[in-house]
């Protein structure tokens, strides 16, 4: 089901691709990344539809690696070719390397220092917010449907309460999903 077509788009030059996924890459800390992803590639500069973007982020969850890497190799080799995955996954991956590199050097120099864990567990803290904001804009309608919501609640479930590993809850999972999105018949 195609709901928004992408309408054919000028040319987009290599370092707006770099550039847009390098602020991405700046700016999103603790797990939000694919949600500015989203706010870049569809709203910001209509480079995908919301389909595109579905289908492209579906497909990076089932590749091994981070998704939102994977996100930007398949959304810059859509907008631009091999060149665009290479220049999207750079821009993407650069500050956050960079900021990793230096922060590491700072914390194995000072980790006795009780400051050092207040402001991991801020971080901590702050990530698992942004997360469960960005879960919420992602599964945008799927919040409205009974049957996403018990596929939501079980698959926490499993994955919090129970303690499954990632592997077996989507081994459960997955056959019961596809099964209730199954398409009809008529």
């Amino acid at each position: 089901m195609i709901d928004q077509p992408s309408v054919k788009q000028p040319k987009v030059a290599l370092v707006d691709l770099f550039i847009e996924f390098l602020i991405i890459g700046a700016v999103s800390f603790g797990g939000g990344i694919i949600a500015y992803e989203r706010i870049l590639l569809i709203q910001k500069r209509k480079w995908l539809s919301v389909d595109e973007f579905m289908g492209f982020l579906a497909i990076s969850q089932t590749m091994p690696g981070l998704n939102s890497v994977n996100l930007a190799v398949l959304a810059g080799d859509h907008i631009r070719g091999i060149w665009g995955a290479l220049v999207s996954t750079i821009g993407l991956i650069l500050p956050g390397s960079a900021f990793v590199m230096i922060i590491g050097v700072a914390y194995t120099n000072n980790n006795e220092h009780p400051f050092a864990n207040l402001v991991l567990t801020g971080i901590a803290a702050g990530a698992c917010g942004l997360l469960a904001a960005i879960t919420y804009r992602i599964g945008d309608q799927h919040w409205k449907h009974f049957k996403s919501l018990i596929i939501i609640v079980c698959t926490f479930g499993l994955m919090s309460i129970a303690k499954f590993s990632l592997p077996l809850v989507l081994l459960i999972m997955a056959p019961i999903s596809i099964y209730l999105y199954r398409p009809n018949r008529s």
